[in-house]
């Protein structure tokens, strides 16, 4: 059987691999001559989650709820159940994730590997820092279950460990208590990159959740312009409340060319910005509709067109963020290129768990491109070069291209974190920046 581009969500590469479904965590690994890797719900958006010639393990099947305890808010269930499923049986009972990526459909064993992180990492870290332990199937049979005393380094490896180090079963995650499905929102219009910084500085002690959208294309004295979004779980049941669940859209097919281009990107981008006339607008939101917008919209990825997209997501040292951010903004700008979805958020100082980890203290920027071919890569490189000079990282769960270097000098752990390495596992990712 093979994998195409469908169950990587950028749709970019395409490959071929084996399919091996994995539905009892008591089971022992399939046996086979290829290279394994752990596959969730497909999330990842490039081949960090892809094994070409290799085989994957889809562990999507393992979906069980093992305990949950409503007094404290520990969850132990397998590592194919979704964020959403946690939510669905936790909300209700007045508890939600400590930390949720934007969408809620990634496995709990794709959020570890991936050490994802949401809003509030200047206050809540990422979610490795709220795993309290996991077990651990190696290709030599070998089960261990690992918490924070482990002494081996594995436990610190698999955290942000792309999957590399065996197969995660099951994981007991710490939720935090909240009084509702509701959350208090500020949305404030703010013209330049320097006002970002100040507004980032100034919420990040009073607001649980800060992020800013920011638009791509502006230039100039407005280089930086955007929104900034900053929220707190609200009490009651407020009635000025958005629904409470959002209307599911589609897209129903694969336009020929990319929705996202050159006659759509800068219209939208300026009527969003000018959306909110108000220099600043509260409301209440449902916590779907502000978590995960993009969840809305069925099969989003689908609007790039036939070759998909790359999504490149860096995030540049507290020494450098303000010019590199700004130079990153002004050759997104010039190229003309950009995403209808461009985010901007500063870390906090939480030590990261994983060898691997992405988050770390500073400023994050992530944005979509369509693939066009040869001069979006060419564009790509040169953001890379400018990350590259400002001691920054690019997210390995939202690459596809980045260069050996480029990975090595932002994750200076490597050598370290290669000695945990399954021997039996591997991925298009970890081997392109090998070479």
């Amino acid at each position: 059987m093979t994998l195409g581009s469908g169950q990587c969500w950028g749709r970019y590469p395409r490959v071929a691999q084996r399919l091996l479904p994995v539905s009892d965590r008591a089971a022992a690994l399939p046996v086979t001559e290829e290279s394994l890797l752990p596959h969730g719900n497909g999330r990842s958006y490039g081949d960090s989650c892809l094994n070409p010639g290799g085989a994957l393990l889809m562990s999507r099947a393992l979906d069980r709820f093992i305990a949950f305890d409503p007094a404290t808010g520990v969850v132990r269930c397998e590592a194919g159940v979704t964020l959403a499923e946690i939510i669905d049986i936790a909300l209700p009972q007045g508890w939600f994730l400590p930390v949720t990526p934007g969408t809620r459909y990634a496995t709990v064993g794709g959020a570890i590997a991936n050490d994802v992180h949401g809003k509030n990492h200047h206050r809540a870290g990422s979610f490795g820092h709220h795993v309290r332990c996991f077990e651990l199937l190696r290709s030599d049979g070998l089960r261990v279950s690992l918490d924070e005393t482990d002494a081996s380094g594995l436990f610190s490896a698999t955290i942000g460990g792309l999957g590399l180090t065996g197969l995660v079963t099951w994981a007991e995650l710490q939720l935090r208590r909240v009084p509702g499905p509701w959350i208090e929102t500020e949305s404030i219009r703010f013209d330049s990159l320097d006002v970002f910084f100040a507004l980032s500085r100034e919420s990040a002690a009073d607001f649980e959740y800060t992020v800013a959208w920011i638009d791509c294309l502006a230039s100039g004295k407005q280089l930086g312009r955007g929104h900034f979004l900053r929220g707190d779980h609200a009490r009651g049941n407020p009635r000025a409340a958005t629904p409470s669940a959002m209307p599911r859209r589609s897209i129903p097919f694969v336009p020929p060319v990319s929705m996202v281009n050159g006659l759509t990107l800068r219209p939208f981008n300026t009527l969003y910005y000018w959306r909110q006339q108000a220099r600043s607008k509260r409301h209440v939101a449902h916590y779907q509709s502000y978590f995960y917008p993009l969840d809305g919209i069925n099969d989003w990825n689908r609007m790039y067109g036939p070759a998909g997209f790359l999504q490149h997501q860096c995030v540049l040292p507290p020494s450098t963020a303000r010019d590199a951010t700004a130079a990153l903004l002004q050759e997104i700008s010039r190229s003309g290129r950009g995403s209808f979805l461009a985010v901007l958020k500063e870390f906090g100082k939480a030590p990261a768990r994983g060898m691997l980890s992405f988050p770390r203290p500073g400023t994050t920027l992530a944005l979509d491109f369509p693939n066009t071919g040869p001069d979006v890569f060419r564009m790509l490189e040169r953001l890379d070069s400018i990350v590259s000079e400002a001691g920054g990282a690019v997210y390995p769960a939202k690459d596809a291209r980045m260069s050996a270097a480029l990975f090595r000098q932002g994750f200076p752990a490597w050598e370290t974190f290669s000695s945990h390495i399954d021997p039996r596992f591997s991925s298009g990712f970890w081997r392109r920046v090998m070479e």
